[in-house]
């Protein structure tokens, strides 16, 4: 199956959905924060392993305590992913911090102030 067939893109789909659900209601992980998402997945063709992107609202310790909330609760998460998802395997979760909303804000910052700078240098 190639990567980015219409298949994969479906699992994908699904797995992603699911696991928002999850970490939604399901983590009683204190280390989790309450404002994490799952950006994207990508299963891997053989449906054995899956990484799942995740953002974090909030600083860098908040990010690293949510990466290890979720690390420990692994085996939670894929016996609820094989209770909600009919699928042949079960995938091994790898979590991966999303620091893509943390690019973006820090660069529109760095536009912002640019602009600012040479409208004021304009000015003068």
């Amino acid at each position: 199956m190639r990567k980015n067939s219409i298949k994969n893109t479906r699992v994908n789909a699904e797995v992603q959905r699911e696991l928002s659900q999850i970490l939604r209601g399901g983590i009683k992980d204190p280390r989790v924060a309450p404002m994490t998402s799952v950006v994207a997945v990508e299963v891997a063709p053989d449906l054995k392993t899956c990484k799942a992107y995740i953002s974090v609202f909030g600083d860098r310790k908040a990010q690293e305590d949510t990466l290890k909330g979720l690390q420990s609760a692994e085996r939670y998460i894929r016996r609820e992913l094989a209770r909600t998802i009919n699928m042949r395997n079960t995938p091994e979760i790898q979590f991966v911090l999303d620091q893509s909303i943390e690019y973006g804000v820090n660069m529109s910052r760095k536009i912002d102030e640019l602009t600012r700078d040479l409208k004021d240098g304009e000015e003068e």
